[in-house]
């Protein structure tokens, strides 16, 4: 009974409330062990990839990526300033079949060339897919997920016999430590209604601050519908797309568009204070 009690206690601690969203979050997970970890997987899984010829680098489109990405981690910093200590890095992988992306805590970033072979994606869309998984991040559900991973040993084994099992996707085939394990499992999991709606919010706003324009959120999960060669691409399994969410988006870029306009302008604010997130 008293064991139980302490370990009831624990997981009352565990939970906290987000600075970015006033949502309560369970986060067991430490940031620096979530952001530790996460770049641990991530060296390996880039490292694995390089040796398969899979990292794009040099060309015009890695160019362009890293443009766009350097451009929303300004704004990020902007919203959560402890991520300018974030060791942010992003990679091209060289996947025609795969329409993916991802951000992991700490700021370790990847997106699939399926992007523009199979969504031909705008340069504004890319910006509304990584400002989307730069969200997640910022907003620690990544680490929310790694402190759900980690909380039985039975989920964390089932876990790595499905990643292993896997013949493609982030973790496919590597030997993980439970951490790095679970850091992996963060961006292979469902997301919550709650934290798909938090990115959104984030992710548009960040895009329309560096001056990407809003709309494209719409016209990218328009496409992301249409596709269904092969089955829905491998982002949905990952990020529920909800019949409203299109309607959401452009209601939500409604609200930011005259961030976008004001960066486009060179007239924008540095206020750090998310508009669609008002505070109290």
């Amino acid at each position: 009974m008293r064991g139980s009690a302490v370990l009831l206690v624990f997981l009352l601690n565990a939970c906290t409330t987000s600075p970015l969203t006033g949502r309560e979050q369970f986060l067991l997970v430490s940031d620096s062990m979530a952001v530790s970890q996460s770049a641990a997987a991530y060296t390996q899984m880039m490292a694995d990839l390089g040796k398969k010829k899979q990292i794009e680098t040099g060309t015009p489109r890695a160019e362009k990526v890293k443009e766009i990405t350097d451009r929303l981690v300004k704004q990020a910093v902007r919203v959560r300033p402890d991520a300018a200590n974030w060791a942010w890095e992003v990679q091209v992988i060289n996947d025609p079949k795969t329409v993916n992306a991802f951000c992991m805590a700490g700021g370790k970033m990847a997106i699939y060339t399926g992007m523009w072979d199979k969504l031909k994606a705008t340069d504004d869309e890319i910006a509304q897919v990584m400002g989307h998984e730069i969200a997640h991040a910022l907003a620690d559900h990544t680490r929310e997920r790694m402190s759900i991973a980690m909380t039985t040993a039975v989920a964390t084994t089932a876990a790595a016999i499905a990643i292993s099992s896997r013949d493609s996707g982030p973790g496919a085939g590597l030997a993980l430590t439970g951490a790095q394990l679970a850091a992996v499992l963060a961006i292979q999991l469902p997301n919550s209604r709650e934290s798909e709606s938090e990115a959104d919010q984030i992710g548009i706003e960040l895009a329309a601050r560096a001056g990407y324009d809003p709309k494209a959120a719409v016209t990218l999960w328009e496409k992301m519908g249409k596709e269904g060669s092969g089955g829905p691409p491998e982002f949905l399994s990952t990020h529920p797309t909800p019949q409203n969410r299109a309607g959401r988006l452009a209601e939500l870029g409604t609200q930011v568009t005259p961030l976008y306009l004001a960066a486009k302008a060179g007239t924008a604010s540095d206020s750090d204070k998310l508009i669609t997130f008002p505070r109290k």
